[in-house]
Formats: structure tokens, sequence, C-alpha cells
């Protein structure tokens, strides 16, 4: 009996030095393992923890309520530092190590680009939570963020219309990698169908971790001289904190140069002075400002889950638009699960098409039945004084994505569902 009970006390000690879900409860039932692949330090830090952490916050919630057809989620959180070949390792590891079930992660399209061809090969499934340049559709991939129709374009319309400021010339600015680089050939593509020529149009690029934009920012102003300009931010990670400061430091305001970001949220502008940002721009598909039941619902859970747990973000507890898809996607996974009955990720995939969730965005999420990327609202929103945005501009309803640009010409022809969405051989 002492011998028991030893054993016993070991394992549930165990448990105890796992911390987080790993509480002595969960042993009662099943456990499936599940992945979270971001980048707790590193460049992408900024952007990336919170999005692991709204994920373990999900999955307790799911846990609390029964689990995944039963079964209790274990998570297995592994940080690749925002280094992209570790990407792929940290994937392989998860699938091949770990046998988890789901990986939830990725924020770069470098990073994403990195671990594809391991999911491929090892038949995994990931779920990929933010704004993406298109261009790609996987059938082990579930992307919950934009796609260039459900952000990039809608942005720059608005910029180009009466109520954006009837912007004639475009400074593209971004992080030299896949995403800024592709949403910016797509959008000079756009422009030249708008009447915009190549002379109205400037495009820079800057390495990640790039903190010196004094000279950009005069460049920019210095480019405004030729008519109305509005600059199209795809910088990402840290580096929109010093671009942001320079802004203000120069004193370029919204009224003179528009400027809208598709990868600046709350949580990027939280160690940012916004009071010379008011009315700067940002195109997502979620604010925290939405008001509805279901998103007041979350960002109370959110808050008490940072209090909870100690969070660095306690203090101010802030949620956006990649933690919610985040959110969207595990929920997905959790239905389509149980809908196929298992936790094989062919029948899961099969499973997921059609999926609803009823998101805090305010309306219910659909994930298209052939495209593997989910229909979403578009908004904009103006920064405020305290950093949150507010809404002036949206779409009725959620948007179809469209994975493939009708605006490139490479495109043009191409199916819109450019992979067989069957088991691979």
């Amino acid at each position: 009996m002492k011998r028991r009970t030893f054993v016993k006390g070991l394992t549930l000690g165990a448990a105890t030095a796992a911390g987080g879900l790993m509480s002595s409860s969960l042993f009662a039932k099943p456990t499936v393992k599940v992945g979270v692949l971001h980048s707790l330090s590193g460049t992408m830090a900024i952007s990336e923890t919170v999005l692991k952490d709204v994920d373990l916050m999900t999955f307790e919630e799911i846990n609390r309520k029964g689990g995944v057809m039963g079964h209790m989620i274990e998570p297995v959180v592994v940080d690749p530092a925002s280094n992209w070949p570790l990407f792929a390792e940290k994937a392989r590891q998860l699938l091949t190590v770990d046998k988890v079930a789901a990986v939830f992660g990725c924020w770069t399209s470098v990073s994403r680009k990195s671990v594809l061809p391991v999911f491929e090969e090892l038949n995994g499934l990931l779920y990929y939570p933010v704004q993406y340049e298109g261009e790609e559709l996987s059938y082990n991939v579930f992307y919950t963020g934009a796609a260039p129709n459900q952000q990039a374009i809608p942005a720059v319309e608005y910029l180009m219309s009466e109520d954006g400021g009837g912007a004639k010339r475009f400074f593209l600015l971004g992080t030299d990698y896949v995403y800024p680089r592709t949403t910016n050939k797509i959008l000079r593509y756009f422009l030249h169908s708008k009447g915009i020529t190549d002379a109205s149009i400037e495009e820079v690029y800057t390495p990640f971790g790039h903190s010196d934009y004094q000279t950009i920012v005069a460049n920019i102003k210095k480019f405004a001289g030729g008519g109305k300009t509005a600059v199209v931010s795809t910088i990402n990670g840290d580096s929109n904190v010093p671009f942001y400061k320079e802004l203000g430091n120069q004193g370029l305001k919204a009224t003179d140069i528009p400027v809208v970001a598709f990868s600046v949220g709350e949580e990027e502008l939280r160690g940012v002075d916004t009071k010379p940002l008011v009315g700067q721009l940002a195109a997502w598909n979620y604010f925290m400002t939405l008001k509805n039941p279901v998103n007041e619902s979350w960002k109370k859970e959110w808050a008490a889950y940072t209090e909870k747990k100690k969070l660095p973000s306690a203090s101010r507890p802030l949620t956006n638009d990649p933690m919610e898809a985040s959110y969207i996607g595990i929920h997905m996974w959790k239905q389509a699960v149980e809908k196929a009955g298992t936790f094989d990720v062919d029948k899961v995939i099969a499973a997921m098409g059609g999926q609803k969730f009823h998101a805090p965005d305010g309306f219910t999420i659909e994930m298209d039945p052939h495209n593997h990327h989910l229909h979403k609202p578009v908004f904009i929103g103006q920064v405020r004084a305290d950093g949150q945005f507010d809404v002036v501009w949206k779409t009725k309803g959620p948007i179809k994505a469209q994975p493939w640009s009708p605006y490139l010409p490479e495109d043009k022809g191409k199916e819109e569902i450019a992979v067989k969405m069957t088991k691979k051989s």
C-alpha cells in the first residue's frame, strides 16, 4: 500500500510540476495532445506570445466543458524563437515525437512556408490564424486569418474613397519577406486597374527587427509632396514600435498622410504613445471595441484569464484580430472532430468544410466548404488616443476569401480550388 501511495503521489507531483492545464483531475479522462507553435522570443514575440496565451485559455475553456469527445486537451507548447528554419524543426517534433492531433500556430508567411512541407509530408493539420498574401492552398492547412480581398484590397479602396481621403499616391512600406512583397505586388496591379501609375507608387522594405525609420518617414513626407498620399504598412513584429514613434516624432498626422496597417492591432500599439497617431488606420476582421454580447463575454473571459495566470498583460488585457482567429480555429477544430467522431486527420479535414461559429466579431463565421478559408467581415478602424480603434467602415457581412488574386496576371485561369481536397497519396 505504501508503494502504491508513493507512486500515486509521484504521478500527481509530476502533473503539478508540468503546470498549466495539467491538473491531477485531467488524468481521470483520456487526453489528446495539440501543438502550439508560436514565437515566444525574438522579433515576433511582441505579436505571437499573446496567441499562445489565448490558445491555452481556449483549451481550458473547452476542457471545463468536457473536452473534445470526452478527451481533455493537453497542449504541447514550443518556441521557434522567430527563427524560420526552427519552425520546421519544431513542427516535425510536434507531429512525430509528441504525436499531436493538430497544431495551432505561425504568424509570418515565411514561418508558414517553412512548416508547410512538413505538414504535407507527415499529413499533419495546421490552423494558421493571421492575415496573409494568399497565393496558397493546402490540404493540410486551414487559414483562419484574412486573404487579400478580406483586408488589403478593401483598405486601399477605402483610402481612395472620399471618406478615406481620396489618395492618389501610395507609399508601400513593409518588412522584407513574402507576405509584404506579395501583398504589395497584388496591390500594385490593383492600383493599375484603378488608373494609378507606377510613378505614383513607392515601394520600400526593411529587415525584421529594423528600428531606424527616421530617413524613411522623411522620404514619405517628401513623396507626399506630389499629391494626396497614403501609406500602406505591412511592417511586422516589434519594428512597428519605432515606426509609429517616428511618425509622432516628425509630426506626421493622419489628416496629412494617412497610414493603414495590416499587421498592427491593439497589442502592437501597447508600447506606443498613440496620442500623435490618432486617426491612423488599421484594417482587420475584428476589433476589441466591437459591441455585441459575444465579444463582451469573450473580453471578460480573457481579462479573468490574464489575472488568474498573472500574465504581464493583466493590468490592461487586450484582444485583437489574430487572437480571435485563433479562438475560432480551435473551436472549429473541436466541432469538426466531434462531427467526424475521430481525431483522424483526413476525417477531421473532411468535416471542417461548412463549420460555423458565432464569433466575437458579431457574425456567424463559416469555413468555406472548398477552399479552407473563412468567410470573414472586414472592418477599418481609426486609432484612438487610448490605443483602441473606432470602426469607420465595415462590410455588411462576411466576405468569401479569394486565395488566388483576380488582379495577378499569373492567376488568371486558375481554378479557385487548386489542390484536391482529398487524402494525400
